[in-house]
This record gives structure tokens, C-alpha cells and sequence, in this order.
């Protein structure tokens, strides 16, 4: 079943402070056209500038993950991106006058509350997925922190934590359907320890901060000095801890808060890929450093499969169309049949499969000391993929023939060789036109691109 694009219907708006700056600022959430992903604009300046929610633009990880894009630049973003992919969203514009978002409690929650209170808009294009099918894993040594992304029918997160205190130690967070964001991740609230804390004071951050939007654990003796430096700060009478470690009367949400909000920081640092993935995700001490620096490696791994445009699909499964079917289709025959199934069809696409053995007559002659499938019957068989797409249309394709009379821009990458499977994906460049039809295609060995090629075909009828 096709799953499309979403995005919101009518704007909505919240108010705020950003947590360093101290400013108020206003952050209203607009629709956006397919394909927009997530952008902030900065209302504040000169002819509201756009930053794009995109790894590439990740300029700062201290404390927070700032984005900066010909010098504009968005602080604090990842709490607003876990949002929006808590809430199934895809296109959206996030408007704001200021800097940074406003850090509310130091949760997604009340941006999950505002984006509730306007609809979800289903858009007319699909979403596209990057199925993990390797390991893929990005570490600091340094730090000890990893990621890891294994193969999974879903988007799945675990987090595995270790601040190695004594009042904050070893800590799990698991998400095993982003449906359950809301309720199990997003009002769990950012924290920092007391040391932490006091060194972003004198430093002149966190001047939005408050003991009500973060979670400072005691990881020391307080001082009298550092109480007084406190008070001051968040305009109380007095401070206090509380048994569990925890400053002030701040009371947890849950037992394992910090480790899932920092589960909810890597679901907003890895918003930065801009393409939904499926596959569980594996943190180990994460940060977001490391967040993002792993969204760099997935993205770029994303990009360069994108660029081969290698066809997702399992060859077990069960053919469109078997050797049988194809006869029925086609008019080549062995040993000029050079197609063995049709794995994926469509009005516009085609997706087939060659299995090159050594009994192929061809390697008798050519190379034969080093087989070598000749260029031309690649592109034969590239060819007879596009004939079947092009007559799956006709109503009686048993009638027609599709004659091949032209090619272009043809590219020999590898040799293909015995024992190789070539799977070939042709796809229309425009709409058969007078029984014309114009084809890209491609030849793939092992996830690489062996050959490639433009196609011009004509439909004719068969004479009786």
C-alpha cells in the first residue's frame, strides 16, 4: 500500500524563551509543499532567510545542534525536528523570530500539543525510504560513544547511556514504533549535572534556562557560593535537592528520563538525513556529535545509492512474470531470449532479471579464456526489459512487437561475467507518444551500475 508525503493544514503557533539567549521568541508551524522537508525561517531578518534541516548545515553540537546556512544560523533544533517525525510529518515550514526555538520545558511535548491542534494533510507523492541493509556504524573513541544501524522492518531506537556517577549511572531507552513518540518519549526533558550546569552560567548561557524546563542532577556538594550563584539565576528563595539527587522540587517522568530524552535528541539529530529510514538504530553514550556526524555518514550513503539508483527488492520473492509469462509477451526465443523474470512492473517502470551462466553460447567465442557478456547483448537484454514495459500496456501484447530504434548515451561501466545476476531497471522519460516510447535504463551486478543507456522503441502490430 503506497504511503505518501504529509504535512500540517492550518499554521499553528507557540511562545516562548530560547534556553541560552533568554529572548522571547515566537515559533509558528506552516505547511509545505512535497519534497520541502524540514526548514526554519528566520522571520526576525532581512527577507526571512531559510535553513534547511540538513546534516551538511550542522556548524556547532555544543549543547545543543545548531544549523547555519550562508550565516544564518538556528540554534537548539533538535527537540522541534523530534516532533515532527514523532508526528509522521514530512514537508513543513517552522517560522521563527528569533535565534533559537523556544525550549518550553526542555521537552517535545508542547510542540507535539500545538501540532495536534491543526490537521494532518496527506500529500499526493510517495515517501521514499533507505532500508538498512548492512551494519553501518559510526564511533569516537574518544568519548566511547557509537551508533550502529542494523537492518529492521522498522525505525527503531535503543539508547544505552553511562555517565558514570553516581547519581546518574547506566541507563536504557527503547522505541519500537514511532507511533509511540508521544506517549513513551516526547515529554521527557533535557538535563544537565550541576558542574555542567555552573559552567554555562559563568559562561552567560542558559539564560532562558529555569529549574522547570531541565533536570539538573547533584552529581556534587553544593557550595554556598554555587547555591547563591542559583538563586540568583532562576529567581528563587532557596534551593533545594532532593533525595533522588535531583535539584529543586522537580519531579521525574519517569525513572530512565534521561536516557529517553536523549533517545528524543538522536530522533531529532537524525531528522538531519532528510530521508526516512528503515532500520533500528543503536546507540551507545550518544550525543550530538556523534548524532550528527552518523546523519552525515547515512546521508551521504543515501546520496550515493540515490545516484545509482539501485532497485530495492528480494529476488526469492514471486516474479510479475515467470520464463512462461515472458514467452507470452515477448517474441525472442532462445538463445536470443536474454530475460529471465519480470520482478517489478509498473505504467512507467520495469524491473527484470539475468542470470548469466557459463552455458551462455556467446562465451564459447567471446573472451573465451575470460568470458565476458558482449556490451551489445547487455544492451539487448536492457532493451527486451523496456519491451516488456512498453507492451504491458497493449491490451493483447501478444499481437505487437516492439522494435528497438534507438540508443543513446550508452555506458559500459564493468564487465559482467558468469555467475553474475544483472538486474535491469528501465523507467519512461516521457509518455508513449504515436507508438513511440523513449527509455532510460540501467544494468546493475552486486549494487553496481554496469551499463547504462537511453532507448528509443516503436510499437508495431504484428503482421498476420
Amino acid at each position: 500500500m503506497p504511503d505518501f508525503q504529509k504535512t500540517i493544514g492550518e499554521p499553528v503557533k507557540l511562545s516562548g524563551v530560547g534556553l541560552h539567549t533568554g529572548n522571547k521568541v515566537n515559533l509558528t508551524f506552516k505547511s509545505a509543499p512535497e519534497d520541502s522537508g524540514f526548514v526554519f525561517v528566520r522571520t526576525d531578518l532581512e527577507g526571512s532567510p531559510q535553513v534547511e534541516a540538513d546534516a551538511n548545515f550542522v556548524t556547532s553540537t555544543d549543547r545543543g545542534t545548531t544549523l547555519e546556512k550562508k550565516g544564518v544560523k538556528v540554534h537548539t533544533t533538535e527537540h522541534v525536528l523530534a516532533a515532527l517525525i514523532g508526528m509522521d510529518l514530512d514537508n513543513v515550514l517552522i517560522e521563527i523570530d528569533g535565534s533559537e526555538p523556544p525550549i518550553m520545558d526542555g521537552s517535545s511535548k508542547f510542540f507535539i500539543e500545538a501540532l495536534e491542534k491543526t490537521q494532518i494533510v496527506v500529500q499526493s507523492k510517495e515517501r521514499e525510504y533507505y532500508t538498512i541493509k548492512e551494519i553501518v556504524s559510526y564511533q569516537d573513541p574518544e568519548t566511547g560513544s557509537e551508533i550502529t544501524a542494523i537492518p529492521s522492518e522498522e525505525y527503531q531506537l535503543t539508547v544505552m547511556v553511562d555517565f558514570g556517577t553516581k547519581i546518574l549511572g547506566t541507563q536504557n531507552a527503547v522505541l519500537k514504533k514511532m507511533s509511540n513518540f508521544k506517549n513513551e518519549i516526547s515529554t521527557a526533558r533535557t538535563f544537565s549535572f550541576l558542574h555542567e550546569l555552573e559552567q554555562m552560567l559563568d559562561a552567560g548561557l542558559i539564560k532562558g534556562g529555569d529549574l522547570d524546563n531541565a533536570i539538573v542532577y547533584v552529581d556534587r556538594e553544593i557550595s554556598a557560593e554555587t547555591k547563591e550563584k542559583l538563586k540568583q539565576a532562576f529567581g528563587k528563595e532557596d534551593i533545594v535537592i532532593k533525595p533522588n539527587g535531583v535539584l529543586d522540587n522537580l519531579t521525574l517522568h519517569y525513572p530512565n528520563e534521561a536516557a529517553r530524552h536523549k533517545l528524543l535528541d538522536v530522533i531529532g539529530d537524525l531528522a538531519l538525513i532528510g530521508t526516512r529510514i528503515k532500520g533500528k538504530i543503536l546507540a551507545t553514550k550518544p550525543g550530538h556529535k556523534i548524532n550528527t556526524n552518523f546523519a552525515k555518514k547515512l546521508k551521504n550513503q543515501i546520496s550515493i545509492a540515490k545516484k545509482k539508483k539501485v532497485p530495492e527488492f528480494d529476488l526469492t520473492q514471486q516474479p510479475v512474470y515467470d520464463i512462461n509469462a515472458i514467452h507470452k509477451i515477448l517474441p525472442h526465443r532462445s538463445p536470443f531470449l536474454l530475460i529471465d523474470k519480470i520482478m517489478e512492473i509498473s505504467d512507467n517502470h520495469v524491473i527484470g532479471v539475468k542470470n548469466v551462466t557459463m552455458n551462455e553460447p556467446f562465451f564459447t567465442g567471446h573472451f573465451p579464456s575470460e568470458p565476458v557478456m558482449p556490451g551489445v547483448l547487455i544492451i539487448e537484454a536492457m532493451a527486451q526489459t523496456g519491451g516488456a514495459l512498453t507492451l504491458h500496456s497493449v491490451e493483447d501484447p501478444e499481437n505487437y512487437s516492439t522494435y528497438l530504434i534507438k540508443i543513446d548515451k550508452v555506458k559500459f561501466k564493468q564487465k559482467v561475467i558468469p555467475g553474475d545476476v544483472i538486474i535491469f531497471k528501465i523507467d519512461l522519460i516521457e509518455p508513449m507518444r504515436r507508438s513511440l516510447v523513449q527509455m532510460q535504463g540501467y544494468a546493475y551486478v552486486n549494487g553496481q551500475i554496469v551499463a547504462e543507456a537511453i532507448m528509443m522503441a516503436q510499437i508495431v502490430k504484428n503482421k498476420v
